[in-house]
């Protein structure tokens, strides 16, 4: 079993990043597919907005049915994937801006709501007992840098719309294949019989409820940093006076990169001082990068980059923890069920989140601190977390 770890674990990583391809395709797709043809006002960002509210759609439904720890886990992210596949492969046959594009975004949402926290689980299973951290932490930094993908993608110049969905599809279809041919590891459990509200205990036990409540803060912040980040670079490089072309876009996936650094190397620090201080530490210094944003705005590119790539390290450094933790805390065989309605919970946030920062922008500015309405996230963030100190970890379970 213990040669099986390191298979099963590289496997499980490179299925999720390349299933999770389908969630920034029409990201990546979107600026094309505007250039092609006229789409209507907010067409862009429901490209992505669909695809977050079909996630929280199927995270409630997964979770309300328990089908995270009623179903073999490999099976049912293999069903998934080529679920989301097919939705995603079906834009191809749309005009480009029919609404139906929307409703297949929304639809490729669904399958990735069995995909992502059920992966999680899945690699929780194979975590020692010094090492949990580490193990989903390295899932959680190979999904940040995929959602960095599209950045970099058009600091390159792009490629052809359709050429970027079907090879997401594509790497779905792969993704399936790869995730079956990986094996349970010894600490998966059963699950106990289904009943109705089994999802509600993630509230009743003191650690998964202050864990979720940590995330939520972190959420708060973390999707509408990275939807906006890029937005900022652009305006605050113009306004120091640099203008090169793709600029703005290779440092968005610099620091979208950086994040990707930042879950390894949380995940080594969460393992040795314990899940609740990282976080911490990490969501304070980023509530701090949230309000430096603002007066460094205009200043010379190399000061921004500086703050912003210890902002995109810090602002993911711990996301994998909150899972780590509600997966150690949750009750036997019900760590799928638990780490999908902390998911669904969080990305359900992170819609008034994203929307509410260009309406603050709008009025304030970019060097007017726009960004530090994200800040009370985190804030919060580290007040729930702090509540569950001086834990080391395992965590020990509530009765």
């Amino acid at each position: 079993m213990a040669r099986d770890r390191p298979a099963s674990i590289v496997l499980i990583v490179l299925a999720q990043v390349l299933a999770l391809s389908l969630w920034f395709s029409g990201t990546a797709a979107g600026p094309a597919m505007a250039r092609e043809a006229a789409v209507p006002p907010g067409f862009l960002a429901w490209l992505t907005g669909g695809v977050q509210a079909g996630f929280v759609l199927g995270t409630l439904a997964s979770a309300a049915l328990a089908l995270p720890d009623r179903v073999d886990p490999r099976r049912l992210i293999a069903a998934a994937c080529l679920f989301g596949a097919t939705a995603n492969a079906l834009i191809l046959a749309l005009p480009v801006g029919d609404p139906w594009v929307v409703v297949a975004r929304g639809a490729t949402g669904l399958a990735l709501a069995c995909v992502y926290p059920v992966g999680m689980k899945l690699a929780a299973g194979w975590a020692g007992p010094g090492d949990a951290g580490l193990v989903v932490g390295l899932l959680v930094g190979g999904l940040t840098l995929g959602s960095g993908a599209p950045h970099l993608v058009n600091a390159l110049g792009g490629l052809e719309w359709r050429v970027t969905v079907a090879a997401a599809s594509l790497a779905a279809l792969l993704a399936a294949g790869l995730v079956l041919a990986v094996r349970l590891g010894p600490r998966h459990a059963k699950a106990p019989p289904f009943r109705p509200g089994l999802a509600l205990l993630l509230f009743r036990n003191r650690g998964t409820r202050l864990a979720t409540l940590g995330y939520l803060g972190h959420m708060w912040e973390l999707y509408a940093m990275w939807a906006w980040v890029g937005a900022y670079l652009a305006a605050s490089f113009l306004a120091w006076g640099s203008s090169a072309p793709g600029g703005p876009a290779l440092a968005s996936f610099a620091v979208m990169a950086a994040g990707s650094l930042g879950c390894v190397a949380g995940g080594l620090l969460a393992d040795r001082i314990g899940r609740a201080r990282l976080t911490i530490w990490a969501m304070a210094t980023s509530a701090l990068c949230c309000l430096l944003a603002g007066p460094a705005f205009g200043l010379h590119p190399a000061l921004v980059m500086t703050l912003c790539l210890v902002w995109g390290a810090a602002v993911v450094a711990d996301s994998a923890q909150f899972s780590t933790s509600v997966a150690e805390l949750a009750p036997p065989g019900l760590a799928g069920t638990m780490l999908t309605v902390q998911t669904c919970l969080g990305f359900a946030l992170t819609l008034p989140a994203i929307h509410l920062l260009p309406w603050v922008e709008a009025r304030l500015g970019w060097g007017g601190g726009a960004f530090a309405v994200l800040a009370v996230g985190p804030a919060l963030g580290c007040l729930a977390m702090a509540r569950l100190l001086p834990a080391r970890q395992p965590w020990p379970r509530e009765s």
